[in-house]
């Protein structure tokens, strides 16, 4: 019995593996060739020059790695970066599981609109719903001043919510929470809805708090969705590029609102320096690998895992 059982399993796995074959090397085309790129430009001296075939190229090594590390600034943006992420990932996993359980409880009318309201924010491009936000949180004619001021917060009367630096990181995570939330609500969602209504009436009978149940009965059935959306999040908001270039216009004043992607970006193409962010690009790449492998080592190990 073991040995057909055996035989099954292998026969099963070289067929997945013919299978996935077809996209494993779409994904190898599509991935693996750019990072091999993005490697062997970080090292070497290329700028424009070089990228104009005006110079020639001068390989350097590990020196774009060397100077990268040596300086402070990409320290203090490393910082600003993984505080910003972590802020994002934990608002969107906060809000987009409290609005998948509302979705559970509530009836289909209103499920629905919320969920057409959150598909709406999720359909938005990112560079427009950047716009929109500094809009509303603008300092002369932004709705929220206006409302704020006029409900007895006279002192938010032509506030600058770009102005400081944890006010504007504030801002620009509460956009990247709104842009995301509605994927972890939709996963969610789809976990909590699959869990047996037996399982829950048994939980009920037992005597077991709603908390209770959510902790011990709901959780351990959502885990593996909840670490997909969150390792999602994680690989999302690290490399968030496009409203914190926009609504800091650039990175806020004197820097103060840099992350990685926004000082890769100014140091690639403003200071013409391929090489330096093309090694900041193998950093990040290497720091996105690092967390979310153990954030998936950490849940295997969990005694809860599946």
């Amino acid at each position: 019995m073991a040995a057909v059982r055996s035989a099954t399993v292998r026969r099963d796995g070289r067929a997945a593996v013919r299978y996935l074959l077809p996209a494993g090397i779409l994904l190898g085309a599509l991935l693996v060739y750019p990072i091999y790129q993005l490697v062997v430009i970080s090292l070497y001296d290329y700028g424009q020059p070089q990228a104009a075939g005006a110079a020639p190229l001068v390989f350097l090594g590990l020196d774009n790695y060397a100077n990268l590390l040596a300086d402070a600034q990409f320290w203090t943006v490393l910082g600003k970066t993984i505080g910003f992420a972590a802020a994002c990932v934990l608002g969107s996993l906060v809000v987009g599981t409290a609005l998948a359980v509302l979705a559970s409880r509530v009836r289909a009318l209103p499920r629905t609109l919320l969920f057409l309201a959150a598909l709406g924010a999720w359909a938005t491009p990112a560079i427009a719903g950047s716009y929109v936000w500094l809009f509303l949180f603008d300092t002369d004619f932004g709705l929220v001043n206006e409302v704020l001021s006029g409900i007895g917060f006279s002192g938010m009367a032509h506030h600058s919510w770009t102005f400081g630096t944890f006010g504007t990181f504030g801002l620009v995570a509460a956009e990247v929470i709104w842009c995301s939330f509605p994927f972890v609500m939709v996963t969610m969602y789809a976990g909590i809805s699959g869990v047996p209504k037996e399982t829950l009436e048994a939980a009920a009978l037992d005597g077991a708090s709603v908390w209770r149940t959510s902790w011990s009965v709901v959780l351990p059935a959502v885990r593996p969705l909840l670490t997909i959306a969150t390792v999602q999040s994680i690989i999302w908001d690290f490399k968030v590029f496009t409203q914190i270039y926009v609504m800091t216009n650039g990175g806020g004043i004197a820097g103060r609102n840099l992350i990685l992607n926004v000082y890769a970006y100014q140091q690639a193409f403003a200071g013409q320096e391929y090489g330096l962010g093309s090694a900041i690009g193998v950093v990040m790449t290497l720091l996105l690998l690092s967390i979310t492998g153990l954030y998936v080592r950490s849940q295997r190990r969990s005694a809860a895992w599946l």
